[in-house]
């Protein structure tokens, strides 16, 4: 009786640490967004240096991916989890000081944990859950995309309390909370998904254990490039609105506020695709018909924003929300269901998210200088539009498994 309750205990540390991990994976992120303004007055930063903040950080989610393959080598895929809850929660905090020098040190550094977890998190799925991936892929991108709605909703009225530095630096606290749960999983007994065959050999990651694998062989797979652009072209698409997309409200005349609720609101919105959109797409062999709803979903959104962003906006927000909801889901399952092994997950993991976010960070930085030349944002989203055609080019051939692959 004891050891049922201490498995069971186990496996509910194990979950709920799980969870509250995927929780930190966006509100960094998604936080900034609304107290751009605020942020660009009292630091005088033009728009693209506003924009630069997020671009810093969505950078590094591309270019330090790379990391987590060999820190899951060296100390094991949960340790490399926990270290990256550690070093955000250092990063939020070092960004919501004072000087401009702070600010972007501490996107870097919120950045790079941010990239690691990222990487990771599809890999602890395959070890923890090989028996549901659909359910906890679908499980933590809707937790995820939760984290960046919360933030999203909270953060101009949190500024109007404490001021957008405190604001900003709130994100801090709930990394901690999760590191410390997570710790406490790992110094529980290692459990096994009920839905798999006990093999007799723990899967709780162990330093040594194979993290990564070859990069060159995965580059030669034509799957793979098509994987990587659909995670970076949809990836593009998401983070130019979710740093612009209260500055454009603002623009056509709405209030700081409401902006950042609508923000809010598709965010919220994305919970409901990325929780239902795996699950049905995980039990099918090609995902080619959920991309190209999801892609659709997420061209009509912007066109709502484009041609009429005060006429029902939180009609758009639905259905933008829908469809990138549906999009990062269907990223995330597709680097999960293309992999044999945790540790093959990982290391295409790393390679779709590494190019993918490189591409990503390109975004708003362009949206903003786009802005700057065009003085409105016709032309930025017309560009937006673009990408999204070039995301359903990518999405059809890497939702396609290869010949003789299981879906």
């Amino acid at each position: 009786m004891m050891r049922g309750i201490t498995d069971n205990r186990g496996k509910l540390l194990l979950v709920g640490g799980f969870v509250l991990a995927a929780l930190n994976l966006r509100p960094a992120l998604a936080g900034v967004s609304p107290l751009l303004p605020a942020i660009m007055r009292d630091l005088g930063l033009s728009p693209a240096g506003g924009g630069a903040i997020t671009t810093v950080m969505v950078a590094c989610l591309g270019l330090l991916a790379p990391v987590a393959p060999v820190l899951a080598t060296r100390i094991g895929l949960d340790r490399t989890l926990l270290a990256g809850l550690l070093v955000l929660a250092a990063g939020v905090a070092l960004r919501s000081a004072d000087g401009v020098p702070a600010l972007y040190c501490g996107a870097a550094l919120a950045g790079t944990a941010i990239a690691v977890m990222n990487v990771v998190m599809p890999g602890l799925v395959k070890q923890h859950f090989p028996g549901r991936i659909g359910l906890f892929t679908g499980l933590y991108v809707s937790v995820m995309v939760s984290g960046a709605a919360i933030a999203s909703a909270a953060m101009v009225p949190l500024a109007g309390q404490v001021g957008w530095r405190a604001a900003a630096g709130s994100p801090a606290l709930l990394a901690l909370l999760a590191a410390v749960l997570w710790g406490m999983a790992l110094r529980r007994p290692a459990t096994q998904d009920p839905a798999m065959p006990v093999t007799g050999r723990s899967r709780r990651s162990r330093p040594g254990d194979p993290g990564h694998r070859p990069y060159a062989a995965l580059l030669r797979t034509p799957a793979t490039w098509a994987v990587m652009a659909f995670m970076g072209l949809q990836s593009l698409t998401f983070y130019v609105l979710l740093a612009w997309l209260p500055t454009v409200f603002q623009a056509a005349g709405l209030p700081a506020d409401e902006a950042g609720y609508l923000l809010g609101l598709t965010n919220l919105v994305q919970i409901v695709a990325a929780l239902a959109v795996p699950l049905h797409a995980g039990r099918a062999r090609s995902q080619v018909p959920h991309v190209v709803v999801a892609v659709l979903l997420t061209v009509a959104g912007y066109l709502g924003v484009l041609l009429a962003p005060t006429t029902t906006p939180w009609l758009w927000m639905i259905v933008l929300g829908l469809g990138q909801g549906a999009s990062i889901a269907l990223a995330l399952l597709i680097i999960t269901l293309r992999a044999p092994d945790p540790a093959s997950v990982t290391a295409l993991s790393a390679v779709a998210q590494s190019s993918g976010y490189v591409l990503a960070a390109v975004g708003p930085l362009a949206f903003g200088l786009l802005h700057e030349l065009s003085d409105g944002w016709t032309v930025p989203l017309l560009a937006g539009l673009g990408a999204c055609a070039l995301q359903l080019a990518s999405g059809v051939l890497a939702a396609r498994p290869a010949p003789g692959q299981p879906g």
